[in-house]
């Protein structure tokens, strides 16, 4: 057993004028079951530098009005040393009335000033205890000691012994405390789940986690001296009913081996929230338990780890809804280790830095000192890292906070997540990367099956999930959203709708909070911008793809530092190839706000403008010559052009509209947009009698009606706009349109298996178009004369005329990029068995339609090289290259030379039998097209194999 003792040397430590020492020499000392209390001045060391001289008579007041407040409750003052008192009750209810006494009575009491307040923290437990000289000797007491020290200025905290003793006391003689362990027995299970001692549930934060403050009754009841104790009050005493007990978990005081419950008086004129009790071992961090399962960005945590360990303040820039908060919890959770003196996660989107900060770390103000000087105190020598969230809402304070800290603690680093940069020195920026396409699939699954009460989807949803994933740009907090809009819609309906992700995940939703939708997230942005930028994201919102900088600049003014800013609040991503991109929710919600304000009828007549533009600089030369037709030139333009024809075919010009189309034909009809096409030209014509400002030329609407032709699948509609075209050519007396028209009637024919009437009908039109002078309009009946002829095994002829057909195409520059009359003479040179004519002109065709991207027509002249490679006594790599061929063709239209690839594939089989023909098909599928092209290009020329004449020359 330990005794408590005066010590006298402390008074060489007391400020002159301040009273040393009193012991109490009183003998009636209760004995039994005794409360001990004591209290000291929180931080009594700088209150005394503070004030100087007048410390004393602040400590003599201070005295003054405890005793005051103790003496009304039988309690005995063993003694007074420096700021602390050492008092004993018989009555566990008295020690507590008399703290709350006590404490109201300091903070009513008219100190000097507000900075001169002492903050006295107080703490009781109760044990068994004798006097023995005036003294106890009963380690209860250093328990009690521990119990106060473990409180925070102006907090009174008691031990569950005080607290049962208050619930259950009796007339019974006093138990021991091995008999209040019997008589908690029951309280323990319950409080173990957050009940109080009278079996009320208490707001107790977790142990492990605790929140910023503990607030007394924010959850719940708490544990409230009962209406038993009434009759049994102390003369003076507070009324008990109006004192509750706050559960604050168990904690472990320093010399006990046993975790003690903590509980903290809460009365009215008492303060309430207050950091985590002052114990050892309290938890060193503050990071959330998970609720859903983290998934992915393994690479993006192990870089960021790396990160952290090189710089000391990086920062996580990204946009609303990004995952930047999951992702710094997850790489502080591995950090945990390198940083013993405390990880820190604090969010600064409602509080102001220093003040969440301090809460977070259990750091209180204090008198007449800033509290970022007390925070640089408590991190000056630890090794701790703060996770600081949200830091563009506190932009600022957030700068200057990190500042100051970064400044002065030493083995302090930072890791920020912030919308913007913070412009600190030293700042390392780190955009996080949108979710990986896998990572985007596994988390829009594993919430969609949690929102669907764990049912599993519907089978063969998977394709449609990956549609939905990548539409949202692998963004985690709108496939949240789109998980739960799985609950209502199948994965199907909800892809087709995310074209405008705000009004397919939004509708409905009214959780509160930025996160609550796709709107209120990005309004949180959109708020922080200044005008210029502003007005660059609505104007930048018309465009459907990523734009390059002369792009930016010619959509509006001072446009490098608007998008500067739009870039640095992560609301524009720079990507390859320096383009700059709007994620599609970005999109939608600047296409909103720029219909609000009235601005989008000029800027998409701008952006119609702009299209224009880049459709002369793709098709006319810097000589003013018209440029061969390029759909590889044309790729990064097409969804521009498609998005101002749409306005163009609602609201915008015509003419611009039907030009666009025209533009836009070799695309629908090589990647098989023909039915959109189709239906934007029927909104177009729709459109032709109300604008009566703007007179469409009738050329221009006979070649739209070509055009129309063209992409039509149904035979009927097909002659109709062909009859349009030919009527208008005839009246404007348009030559080459006439024979373009004309030519147009043979497809009809031959899909309808009329053949001699498609051959009459070309050589008809080929004889026009030199009578008219328009040779060149003449080229796709000669295509089509020609196949025919080569069908029916008239070679000859189909060699003459498309010998004399070279001079045409070269002439037409939307028809020499494909180099169809190649082609056919490498078909009609297959078909005389010459090998080296074949190769020679298939191998231009390739190279030329690859060139040019057209992929369709390039595995038609792989398919052709199968055959020559078949021919030349190579089968297993004609059949590879069928395999790879049909990876293309298989998604396309139909060409009129399937039959023939067919009966070569079944000669094929028949030579290398069925398993091994499988084989090497599926081989040729798997490799993909790019690998197939470059096996066509790799075969031999046939004039070099073994026993040709050009073969022995090489021998030389």
């Amino acid at each position: 057993m330990c005794r408590v003792i005066a010590v006298r040397q402390h008074e060489a430590r007391l400020p002159k004028g301040a009273e040393v020492l009193t012991v109490s020499g009183r003998t009636d000392l209760p004995s039994g079951l005794v409360t001990f209390m004591f209290t000291d001045i929180e931080g009594s060391t700088r209150l005394a530098r503070m004030l100087g001289e007048d410390y004393g008579r602040v400590l003599n007041a201070h005295r003054g009005v405890v005793r005051a407040a103790l003496s009304n409750y039988a309690g005995a003052e063993l003694f007074t040393e420096g700021d602390s008192f050492f008092v004993a009750f018989g009555d566990a209810a008295a020690a507590v009335s008399a703290c709350v006494a006590a404490q109201r009575a300091l903070a009513a009491y008219p100190w000097p000033s507000a900075d001169a307040a002492p903050r006295v923290r107080m703490g009781l437990h109760t044990g068994w205890a004798t006097p023995v000289a005036g003294e106890y000797t009963s380690a209860e007491v250093h328990r009690a000691a521990r119990v106060a020290a473990a409180a925070h200025g102006g907090q009174v905290l008691c031990s569950k012994a005080t607290a049962l003793a208050v619930a259950t006391r009796s007339p019974e003689p006093a138990p021991r405390r091995e008999d209040l362990a019997l008589m908690g027995a029951a309280a323990n299970g319950a409080a173990a789940n957050g009940a109080t001692a009278n079996g009320a549930t208490a707001n107790r934060p977790a142990a492990k986690r605790p929140g910023p403050a503990n607030k007394a009754g924010a959850n719940g009841s708490r544990p409230r001296l009962g209406d038993q104790h009434r009759e049994r009050r102390i003369a003076h005493a507070a009324p008990l009913d109006s004192v509750d007990l706050l559960d604050l978990g168990q904690f472990r005081l320093r010399g006990f081996d046993d975790a003690e419950r903590l509980f903290q008086l809460v009365a009215p004129g008492l303060e309430q929230a207050f950091p985590r009790p002052r114990t050892p071992g309290a938890p060193v961090d503050n990071l959330p338990a998970a609720v859903t399962p983290f998934i992915g960005r393994r690479s993006e945590i192990a870089e960021l780890k790396n990160l952290v360990g090189t710089h000391r303040l990086v920062t996580v820039a990204g946009a609303g809804g990004a995952g930047k908060t999951r992702l710094a919890v997850a790489v502080a959770e591995d950090l945990r280790a390198a940083y013993p003196d405390g990880v820190w996660l604090v969010d600064l989107a409602e509080e102001q830095p220093a003040e969440a900060l301090a809460a977070a770390m259990g750091v209180r103000p204090e008198p007449a000192r800033p509290l970022l000087d007390s925070l640089i105190e408590r991190c000056a020598d630890g090794r701790t890292l703060l996770v600081l969230d949200t830091c563009e809402a506190r932009h600022p304070a957030a700068r200057e906070l990190i500042r100051r800290l970064l400044a002065s603690c030493r083995r302090l680093d930072v890791l920020a997540t912030s919308r913007t940069s913070l412009g600190v020195p030293g700042e390392l920026v780190w955009r996080i990367p949108q979710l990986a396409p896998a990572d985007a699939y596994a988390l829009l699954t594993t919430r969609a099956a949690a929102a669907r009460g764990g049912r599993p989807g519907a089978a063969g949803e998977a394709g449609d999930l990956a549609r939905i994933a990548s539409k949202l740009d692998g963004a985690p907090l709108a496939i949240e959203l789109a998980a739960d809009r799985l609950r209502l819609l199948s994965a199907a309906q909800l892809a087709a709708r995310l074209d405008d992700p705000i009004a397919a995940l939004d509708a409905g939703r009214h959780e509160p909070g930025r996160h609550g939708s796709l709107t209120r997230n990005l309004d949180w942005s959109y708020r922080g911008l200044s005008d210029g930028a502003a007005r660059l994201l609505r104007r930048l919102a018309v465009f459907a793809s990523p734009v390059e900088l002369d792009t930016v600049e010619w959509a509006g003014e001072d446009a490098f530092g608007a998008l500067s800013e739009l870039v640095d609040r992560s609301l524009v991503e720079v990507v390859a190839g320096s383009r700059y991109r709007m994620s599609g929710q970005v999109r939608a919600y600047a296409t909103r706000r720029l219909a609000a304000v009235g601005e989008e009828p000029a800027a998409r007549e701008e952006h119609v403008a702009w299209s224009l533009h880049t459709l002369n600089g793709v098709a006319v030369d810097t000589d003013g010559q018209p440029r061969t037709v390029s759909l590889t030139e044309l790729a990064p333009y097409v969804q521009e052009w498609q998005a101002a024809l749409r306005w163009s075919a609602t609201g915008g010009s015509v003419r611009a509209g039907l030009r666009l189309a025209g533009a836009l034909d070799p695309w629908w009809r090589e990647h098989g947009g023909e039915r959109e096409g189709r239906d934007l030209l029927y909104r177009l014509y729709g459109r032709l009698d109300a604008e009566p400002g703007e007179r469409i030329d009738q050329a221009e609407l006979a070649s739209a009606y070509l055009v129309h032709a063209g992409l039509a699948d149904d035979r009927d509609e097909r002659a109709r706009f062909l009859d349009r075209a030919e009527e208008i050519a005839r009246q404007v007396g348009h030559p080459a349109l006439l024979v373009r028209a004309l030519a147009g009637q043979r497809l009809s024919l031959v899909a309808a298996g009329r053949t001699a009437e498609a051959e009459q009908v070309c050589r008809e039109v080929i004889a026009r178009a030199e009578r008219t002078g328009v040779p060149a309009e003449a080229l796709p009946a000669v295509v089509t004369l020609a196949e025919l002829l080569w069908r029916r095994d008239a070679l000859d002829e189909a060699a003459e005329l498309l010998g004399g057909a070279r001079q045409l195409e070269a002439g037409r520059p939307e028809d020499r990029g494909s180099r169809t009359v190649d082609w056919l003479l490498g078909m009609v040179a297959l078909r005389r068995r010459d090998l080296v004519a074949a190769h020679d002109h298939l191998v231009v065709a390739l190279r030329s339609r690859l060139r040019h991207g057209f992929r369709g027509a390039a595995a038609d002249a792989v398919a052709a090289i199968a055959v020559r490679c078949a021919a030349g006594g190579d089968p297993g790599t004609a059949t590879v290259l069928f395999g790879g061929a049909e990876s293309v063709r298989g998604a396309r239209r139909a060409t009129q030379f399937g039959g023939f690839w067919s009966g070569r594939q079944a000669a094929l089989r028949r030579v290398l039998g069925d398993a091994a023909f499988d084989a090497a098909y599926a081989d040729g599928a798997k490799i993909g097209f790019s690998r197939a092209v470059a096996t066509a290009l790799a075969v031999e020329h046939p004039d070099l194999e073994h026993g040709s004449a050009r073969f022995a020359q090489t021998l030389g």
